[in-house]
């Protein structure tokens, strides 16, 4: 499908970030950059990009854009770009003989809204539009400001930012049939109104405009500074994953969230901060080697800070729309050298402080525990997506808690203690998902 993108107007509550409102940075990405990826990711392979207002810098970023992510984005010159957004749907009339999806550069909402939205039934003849019926509890809407939509049996039958009467919020989305564009033609043609609004307005009058609930799907219209900071703030607490284990989300998330906002100043790819990631087990695991508390205690530091630093990787992945099935692989294979690593390392340290026989086997049991423990994980974390989706609790104990635990215990001098619990953790907890995943086959 193709996707029609309103990036014409200039945006001047947003002109402290930057003298083009699609340009301004978000987490690492412009706007508009994160309103195409989103889109790139829900499915949608070709787009238009209604340029004006500096446009030169605008299209010159698109074709960069295009070149590095390799996507088909097509730029239009709306000339009359002061004027009305209506004008710039226009633009595209010749272009767009189809069904498209038509959306703004400042509206940033996750790729899910625009899956269900394109799945969603539409005449030939109708426009459908993205609403959000959360009118009394969404904080990232201006309600001074937003367009209001009043639905009635999901036909919009009023819509525009004064209205009095409404029960929706227009998000911006739209799934349209080139029927838009004549209704934009006959508002202007009969009221002189040059808006998008008025031409959806002349939709619902035909009773060809419908609205499409967008449940508790995240959107935001970032039109000023403060809704800038709204959509960073939203968008890494989105990083959280379902399958986070109780250490990543409770310790290890508030940190990595702040060291990867750092790290998306930089040029720095998913992989070199698994990398690193790694690296930082390696030294720790080469001190424990060692066999004296100082150099055990720094290790555990790293060990830790390896365990933190192991999250920002996906969360720069998933801001920057990097993500790839290398890339996860690569950092699980990482991950398991550095587990082989650390509790190889304290098992030498056991032994370089008194440690006999039963530490090899020890050793041997947290390290095969936590292998298997990895490798259990795929299935189970399947299982787990699925019973939160019906509403059921998880439990979930991973490489974070392992590391965590490798952490505090070696901080404690206590490293046979920590292998003895590792080795008694991992594999009693491979032996409870067994038994869940065969009694949760069904789901």
């Amino acid at each position: 499908m193709k996707c029609l993108v309103n990036a014409a107007g200039k945006g001047d509550r947003l002109v402290g970030k930057g003298d083009s409102k699609p340009l301004v940075s978000l987490l690492g990405l412009s706007l508009i950059a994160r309103v195409i990826l989103t889109c790139y990711k829900a499915g949608i392979d070709e787009f238009y990009i209604i340029t004006g207002y500096n446009r030169e810098k605008l299209e010159d970023f698109l074709a960069r854009l295009s070149n590095d992510r390799n996507i088909n984005i097509t730029c239009i010159y709306n000339d009359e770009w002061e004027k009305e957004n209506g004008l710039s749907v226009l633009k595209a009339k010749d272009l767009l003989n189809e069904n498209f999806i038509l959306t703004m550069s400042d509206h940033i909402y996750e790729p899910d809204i625009l899956k269900r939205l394109m799945d969603e039934p539409i005449e030939d003849d109708e426009v459908v539009l993205a609403v959000d019926y959360n009118t009394n509890s969404n904080s990232l809407v201006d309600a001074d400001d937003v367009t209001k939509v009043l639905i009635d049996d999901e036909y919009i039958t009023g819509i525009g930012k004064d209205i009095t009467e409404y029960n929706a919020y227009d998000t911006g989305i739209f799934l349209c049939t080139p029927a838009i564009f004549g209704a934009i033609e006959r508002n202007i043609t009969e009221n002189s109104d040059t808006t998008l609004s008025g031409g959806i307005r002349t939709l619902a009058a035909e009773g060809k405009a419908k609205g499409f609930d967008i449940k508790d799907g995240f959107w935001i219209d970032v039109d000023d500074e403060e809704a800038l900071l709204k959509a960073e703030k939203r968008l890494v607490e989105g990083l959280i994953k379902p399958t986070d284990g109780p250490v990543s989300r409770f310790i290890n998330r508030p940190v990595s969230a702040k060291i990867t906002k750092c790290l998306l100043k930089f040029d720095i790819t998913p992989n070199q901060i698994s990398l690193l990631s790694f690296l930082l087990s390696l030294l720790g695991a080469a001190l424990f080697f060692l066999g004296n508390y100082i150099a055990l205690a720094v290790g555990a530091i790293l060990t830790q800070l390896s365990s933190i630093v192991d999250g920002c990787d996906g969360e720069i992945a998933r801001l920057k729309f990097k993500e790839s099935d290398y890339g996860g692989w690569f950092d699980s294979v990482l991950d398991r050298y550095a587990d082989a690593f650390l509790l190889f390392g304290l098992t030498i340290y056991v032994l370089k402080t008194g440690g006999e026989l039963p530490t090899l086997i020890i050793g041997f049991l947290a390290i095969i525990g936590s292998f298997m423990n990895s490798y259990t994980a795929d299935k189970y974390d399947g299982l787990m997506r699925r019973m939160i989706r019906f509403g059921k609790k998880r439990f979930r104990i991973g490489r974070d808690v392992r590391m965590f635990i490798i952490f505090i215990g070696a901080l404690l001098n206590q490293a046979f203690g920590v292998l003895v619990i590792i080795a008694l953790l991992t594999n009693i907890e491979n032996i409870r998902r067994i038994i869940v995943c065969y009694k949760k086959r069904e789901l």
